[in-house]
């Protein structure tokens, strides 16, 4: 054998390997997680060992409490998960209302997003919203649309977070996802969606945002992430832009809530490697 086929054989065989050794090195990826907490209805500390064992980059919460109620003693649960785990953190509200108690601290419910990476920008958008504190008032604009930079390693990312309406009626939902789309826009910055979509990969009103962006699970249905008693529906998902490659997405089997969290490794840096579904544990 030639040295110079030899080495032509040992270069495919270190191709074939790299390939087959997916995924990539740790610090080339990104770790993104999305979570409904249900405002830590089974104890804020339990979500919190949650995060902390899939040691996620970016996190986005749903449900997530702000000096709201007894339910949650009143605690500022962002700043909490933000403490419990070292994570930067944005929050999101969707409600806003005045306390009646001595404290003058607004009482907030919303969403939230946790980072271990610089988070550069920040923004809470309106979008169409039925009330779930006034079931007389019509759907209208109301914020809880998180939107973040963040810079990884010199790279920027935009990070969307939502909660979309549960009714059964899809027609808000539908109005919603046209909504969302327009602040995405066709911004060439790689960007990710995390939320609790309250809709499975095959609902009519998700058709368009699945066909903007890309799931990370793969269009994986009965991968269940609620509820976590009975699991029936894929609604929660980490999407991304078709400039961003994904690595592996799971369902994460944990009962902190009655959701179960999702978390999708992607590629950080500019060059990607195929996406590959990894199974759940």
């Amino acid at each position: 054998m030639t040295l110079l086929r030899g080495l032509a054989i040992s270069a495919c065989l270190i191709v074939v390997n790299a390939c087959a050794s997916v995924p990539i090195a740790h610090h080339q990826a990104l770790r993104v997680m999305t979570y409904n907490i249900e405002y830590g209805h089974e104890g804020l500390d339990k979500v919190a060992a949650v995060i902390r064992d899939q040691h996620p980059d970016i996190v986005g919460l749903q449900e997530v409490d702000v000096h709201w109620s007894a339910r949650s003693n009143f605690v500022d649960q962002a700043a909490t998960l933000s403490k419990a785990t070292g994570m930067s953190y944005r929050f999101a509200h969707i409600y806003e209302m005045q306390n009646t108690d001595a404290s003058n601290r607004p009482r907030e419910f919303g969403v939230a997003l946790l980072s271990r990476y610089p988070i550069t920008a920040f923004s809470n958008h309106n979008i169409t919203r039925h009330s779930t504190q006034d079931s007389t008032a019509a759907p209208s604009p109301m914020p809880g649309l998180l939107e973040a930079r963040i810079d990884v390693n010199g790279r920027a990312f935009r990070v969307f977070n939502v909660h979309l309406d549960y009714r059964g009626d899809a027609t808000v939902r539908t109005l919603q996802v046209k909504e969302i789309l327009q602040y995405i826009g066709n911004d060439t910055i790689p960007t990710i969606l995390t939320g609790d979509l309250n809709a499975a990969p095959e609902a009519p009103e998700l058709h368009t945002l699945l066909r903007f962006m890309v799931d990370a699970q793969g269009g994986v249905k009965d991968e269940f992430t609620y509820s976590t008693t009975r699991p029936e529906k894929r609604i929660d998902y980490v999407l991304t832009s078709g400039n961003i490659c994904g690595i592996a997405a799971r369902r994460v089997n944990a009962f902190a809530s009655d959701h179960f969290p999702v978390v999708a490794e992607i590629s950080s840096d500019k060059m990607c490697i195929n996406f590959r579904n990894s199974s759940a544990p």
